[in-house]
């Protein structure tokens, strides 16, 4: 959102601290507004038919969430839970109306960032049929980094149960494709990954290979 827009609803309605584990909306809810992040983690997610937990998204400072089904009216579609503590901004659809007469370019960027996570999505769905658990691990470690070449370490977010379910994938499943990734230089410790060297991270998520012939486990 433009800044200026973010200062226009702060200033009529302030931001909010939230604890870990608070319920922003439950699935079925009235979608009556959308949600910014200031600081902090989110997730959006469903309960199976079998009650177990589906994680669509997570998302972090300067990302919106919600806003499509907010647009769209009726119900939310999914769930959404603060993951860590976290200082959000609400925005209710009719204060939204009044600012986008005032910041017309606004409605262009909530339609990308409607979009961004629609691609995502798109994104994370073909990761989870298509790459094996340790290219998968690989790749989200990659995206965290920030880091081209070199050694990089990098801290995890989020729990580690989330980033499984996030992926795809169960707890214990996560753990065996992080210790598939040690020949590659990957080192965890508590809630710090150490990447040897960046480059051969990002080739192995490329081509799937430890090194030329010789593939990594799938599983």
């Amino acid at each position: 959102m433009p800044d200026q827009a973010v200062r226009d609803i702060i200033a009529r309605r302030g931001a909010k601290s939230y604890n870990k584990g608070t319920l922003l909306f439950q699935q079925g809810d009235e979608a009556d507004a959308f949600f910014l992040i200031l600081d902090g983690w989110a997730k959006i997610f469903r309960i199976t038919s079998e009650g177990s937990e589906a994680v669509i998204g997570v998302f972090s400072r300067g990302e919106c969430f919600a806003e499509a089904a907010m647009f769209l009216g009726g119900r939310y579609p999914a769930s959404a839970e603060v993951v860590t503590p976290s200082r959000l901004l609400r925005i209710e659809g009719a204060i939204l109306r009044r600012v986008v007469r005032n910041e017309p370019d606004l409605a262009f960027s909530m339609l990308a960032s409607s979009s961004h996570h629609l691609k995502l999505l798109v994104e994370q769905i073909e990761e989870i049929k298509v790459l094996p658990g340790p290219r998968r691990v690989a790749d989200f470690l990659m995206r965290l980094s920030g880091c081209e070449e070199g050694p990089c370490v990098v801290g995890l977010p989020y729990e580690k149960a989330l980033i499984a379910n996030r992926l795809g994938m169960k707890p214990e499943s996560f753990s065996r494709a992080l210790a598939k990734l040690r020949p590659l230089g990957v080192e965890v410790g508590g809630e710090y990954v150490r990447i040897a060297d960046v480059r051969r991270l990002s080739a192995y998520v490329t081509s799937g290979k430890l090194s030329p012939g010789t593939a990594c486990a799938s599983s």
